[in-house]
């Protein structure tokens, strides 16, 4: 066992330079690639950053998880901020931090994504140092039934289920964000106008949570994951956000898996955030 142990010890260095090296950083102000290291340094004003992902990058995950604990350490007054869990399970999430519940009825009564595995290392590094996770998405039947009915069939709710969302009504982003959008749904058109709704529902929920959370913890550091389309070009929930709070710094990570990873053309992608991440593409997707 002994051995073992010094084996572990010895490799370590060896598996984290592995790991950095499946991953390049770029500054997109400096224009220089940088190490997550000077990437913490970098962030030291921002209130708010946002980490737009890839959902099944196994690397941006490593990445995220790795970034978070770096920031707590530099940091100590640092939270997260999740679009995998919906505002109605934040009580649930929460009694897990604490200890209060099991890890199994919490993944199940969180309505935990299919991929938990890829941000249990952040819950679980929340829970051990005692640092606030906010649940910040908007639960899937909402979504469901503004595809079905448009953003007007919120208005239908209760009062109660209303707590759960942002205030009403809701401004669908258009312009470059609407474009964006287009440009991704390609052929697939129909309904097309209430699945933007849908998308600037999710936006609204996640910048409005976020924003609560800072109005009662001031002075507290926010890493916000998202999918990149959140955030990327400083669109959906960053600008959302950047509306309601243009007092605090905010900072935005693109990070996805990039077929020119071994030559990046950094040109091409400096317009999505302010500091750029590709992965390896060889390495093995979450799914």
């Amino acid at each position: 066992m002994r051995k073992l142990f010094v084996l572990i010890i010895t490799c370590l260095p060896f598996m984290l330079i592995a790991q950095s090296n499946d991953y390049k950083i770029y500054d997109v102000k400096n224009s220089r690639i940088i190490t997550s290291q000077e990437l913490v340094m970098s962030l030291r004003d921002v209130d708010v950053i946002f980490f737009g992902e890839e959902h099944n990058d196994s690397v941006g995950h490593w990445l995220e998880a790795d970034l978070f604990k770096q920031l707590f350490s530099s940091y100590p007054k640092t939270a997260l901020s999740l679009e995998m869990f919906h505002t109605d399970v934040q009580v649930i999430l929460d009694e897990y931090l604490s200890g209060n519940i099991s890890e199994r009825n919490f993944i199940k009564e969180s309505r935990a994504w299919n991929n938990y595995k890829d941000y249990k290392p952040l819950i679980e590094f929340a829970k051990e140092k005692g640092l606030d996770v906010t649940a910040a998405n908007a639960a899937t039947r909402y979504s469901n039934l503004v595809t079905k009915s448009g953003l007007a069939g919120l208005k239908l709710l209760s009062k109660s289920s209303r707590t759960f969302l942002p205030p009403l009504p809701i401004d669908t982003a258009g312009g470059k964000y609407y474009s964006k959008f287009i440009e991704m749904m390609g052929a697939h058109r129909m309904g097309q106008m209430k699945i933007y709704q849908t998308q600037n529902l999710w936006d609204a929920t996640m910048a409005w949570s976020i924003t609560k959370y800072i109005k009662k913890h001031k002075g507290t550091k926010i890493l916000q994951i998202n999918g990149r389309f959140h955030s990327d070009d400083q669109l959906g929930t960053f600008a959302k956000f950047k509306k309601q709070r243009a007092d605090l710094s905010l900072s935005n990570i693109s990070c996805f898996y990039a077929d020119d990873f071994s030559n990046p053309n950094w040109e091409k992608y400096k317009h999505l955030g302010d500091y750029i991440v590709v992965t390896d593409p060889k390495i093995k997707r979450s799914y």
